[in-house]
């Protein structure tokens, strides 16, 4: 895989620069900490449950551009079987997916371990997601814009929609959350998204078992 090109925008500020930005980083170290602590039961039974029925490995690494493309790596609770065809090349998500990976999707237990992204600094709260390394060179110039701010566990995208919205709409919600951040709005954002995980609502792309790749911008003709 190629190396993406460099950051287009390396001298631009953002709103989450400053105070304001020293004040969401402390208040999303706080707060991971404290859900680390409360929800280590279900994280230990989780991690149980993958290592009973799935088997090794428990955790899912990934490398990820992070703020300004720094890459870090990511980690989540795996959801899908290492299956593969007859010349070796993984198979579609949906035939990859297991029935536990679809209920821990479901109650978005996946992104449990993402806590632990937050508190090394990787990750914020709230965020655009971070995406795939090889997505980076498909974006569109305004579309990079969404990296001018620490990526989240959850973000404006996924409460306006998640993985059942296209990928412009993911980008311009990106993009407006990075215009008009403000800590009101992060804790707007959390608030909607607890209420989105207890509906398990936008879960995935319909006909899809996640989400489609992204191909790059549309273009007509």
């Amino acid at each position: 895989m190629n190396e993406p090109s460099p950051f287009p925008f390396p001298d631009q500020k953002s709103r989450q620069d400053g105070i304001a930005g020293a004040i969401k980083r402390l208040l999303d170290f706080l707060a991971a900490l404290l859900w680390l602590v409360l929800v280590s039961p279900l994280l230990a039974l989780t991690l149980i449950a993958i290592r009973v029925f799935m088997g090794r490995p428990v955790f899912f690494r990934q490398l990820r551009p992070g703020f300004r493309e720094k890459k870090f790596t990511l980690y989540k609770f795996r959801t899908m079987a290492d299956r593969r065809d007859a010349e070796g090349r993984p198979l579609p998500d949906e035939e990859r997916i297991t029935g536990l990976g679809k209920f821990i999707r479901a109650l978005s237990l996946d992104e449990l371990p993402q806590l632990w992204n937050v508190l090394k600094g990787d990750l914020s709260l709230v965020g655009p997601r971070p995406l795939l390394i090889e997505y980076l060179d498909r974006y569109e110039l305004w579309q990079r814009r969404r990296h001018l701010v620490k990526p989240g566990i959850t973000g404006w995208a996924q409460i306006n929609g998640r993985n059942a919205i296209t990928w412009e709409q993911k980008f311009e919600y990106d993009v407006f959350y990075v215009d008009n951040w403000s800590l009101w709005l992060d804790l707007k954002i959390l608030l909607i998204t607890v209420w989105k995980v207890l509906k398990r609502e936008g879960i995935s792309q319909e006909g899809k078992a996640t989400v489609e790749y992204f191909q790059g911008p549309k273009r007509s003709g």
